[in-house]
């Protein structure tokens, strides 16, 4: 799966889906874009591949568990109605962008048990 399939449905298991329409070429310079049609027109970038804050809020808002050890991350999410599952990523170089990615990756796969 490519990053842009990841945010995707990483971004419906944020939940947000009866508030935010997510538009057509909506991965721009690499980050997702989300277009709210509330009040006056925002658009907002989000994207928990690369940026920290992002990458923890949908850890919390989607109450995911983690695990650091020395050359790999255990992100562990539990799908509706299933045993928990989990999702491990190596640590190369960057052990951030392997917790982000790994958080990605679990809440990907709650959005496509929701989709």
């Amino acid at each position: 799966m490519n990053d842009k399939e990841l945010l995707e449905l990483a971004a419906i298991a944020e939940g947000n889906v009866s508030y935010w329409e997510y538009v057509e070429n909506a991965y721009r310079d690499g980050r997702y874009i989300k277009q709210a049609y509330y009040s006056d027109l925002l658009e907002v970038t989000w994207n928990p591949l690369t940026d920290d804050g992002d990458a923890l809020r949908l850890a919390v808002k989607l109450k995911l568990s983690m695990d650091l050890f020395e050359d790999f991350i255990v992100v562990g999410y539990t799908p509706n109605y299933s045993s928990p599952e989990q999702v491990q990523e190596v640590c190369n170089t960057d052990r951030y962008a392997a917790t982000r990615r790994a958080i990605v990756r679990a809440a990907a796969e709650i959005g496509k048990e929701m989709k």
